[in-house]
């Protein structure tokens, strides 16, 4: 079958690590057709349109270096609704030319696009805002751009976090101990004098063993995860952040959270999910560009990137 990847530009890609490059690779090895476009390169003309260009990956390249891939042929001026599977890999942020592409890839599916992750699906789902449908499995939060009343969460919580809803990375998070002298030059800056809205959470001490990415694919939970521990005097765990990443195996309460939430964002057309979980709590609901298919491929027994390319296989009835 023919795959087309709405994603950022090849040349940026960190190939060795990059879950993107992991699947495209997955799917290749399994006698499947790799297309590639990127956001811009989406229009619609009566029809969702892409200027896209084949590729071929070299089995043998070194995923340090630049040279991983071949372009094959010219530009193809292509329907999406030509290609068996689109799949939008694009990474955040999630700003307005990512919702604008998310439009588009939901009126392709009208013309019978099969899209994954559904462009419907991904701007219904803001990722920090989706836990609050899951409240019985998350820290107590509040969001809010009201900072009168972010400072009495602040007092009754005592040790909170505080960050963006539309930040990636890490970028933009603060703890917010007892007596932070600076609370209020944090809020005006976060809330754009009380502008924007922002979430702030109850602090939960076990990130000192890891912020856990936990995936499902295809509405099966992968059993192992990966916990990104914190550098020392650090409280986030973000690999962009310079956390370490650890697989381990899902604990009793991990598959509770993840096998409660599987079905119903299956169900909503999200294919793939990375659960940010923390301690015993849900904190993210990662629908735009998981990640981590590496490092747990990587350390355990499970080839994360295979999965996937088998559930979608299974999604669009090949086997």
């Amino acid at each position: 079958m023919e795959v087309l990847f709405i994603i950022d530009p090849l040349v940026q890609l960190k190939a060795y690590k990059d879950s993107s490059v992991a699947i495209m690779r997955a799917l290749q090895k399994r006698g499947h057709s790799i297309f590639v476009a990127s956001q811009g390169d989406l229009y619609i003309e009566g029809q969702v349109y892409a200027q896209t260009h084949k590729i071929r990956l070299d089995d043998e390249a070194d995923l340090t270096e630049p040279n991983w891939w071949t372009y094959e042929g010219g530009v193809h001026e292509r329907k999406l609704s030509e290609f068996a599977a689109v799949i939008m890999r694009k990474d955040p942020p999630f700003d307005m030319e990512y919702y604008y592409s998310c439009h588009l890839l939901a009126y392709a599916e009208k013309f019978g696009a099969k899209v994954f992750n559904s462009g419907a699906a991904i701007y219904s789902h803001p990722e920090k805002l989706t836990i609050t449908e899951f409240s019985q499995f998350t820290s107590p939060t509040l969001v809010s751009r009201n900072m009168a009343r972010l400072k009495q969460f602040h007092q009754e919580h005592k040790d909170i976090v505080v960050k963006p809803l539309d930040g990636m990375g890490g970028a933009g998070i603060f703890r917010v101990a007892q007596k932070e002298v600076n609370f209020s030059s944090i809020l005006e800056m976060l809330t754009q004098n009380g502008q924007q809205t922002i979430m702030a959470q109850r602090y939960i001490p076990e990130i000192v063993n890891g912020d856990k990415r936990i995936l499902i694919i295809n509405g099966q939970v992968v059993p192992y995860c990966l916990a990104r521990i914190p550098l020392a005097g650090e409280t986030r765990g973000n690999l962009a952040a310079g956390g370490r990443g650890v697989a381990q195996p899902l604990t009793a309460r991990d598959l509770e959270i993840a096998q409660t939430l599987a079905p119903i964002l299956n169900e909503r057309g999200l294919f793939l999910v990375g659960l940010d979980v923390i301690g015993d709590y849900l904190t993210e609901v990662n629908v735009t560009s998981p990640t981590c298919f590496v490092e747990i491929t990587e350390q355990t027994d499970f080839n994360v990137p295979d999965f996937f390319a088998q559930e979608l296989e299974k999604r669009l009835n090949l086997v």
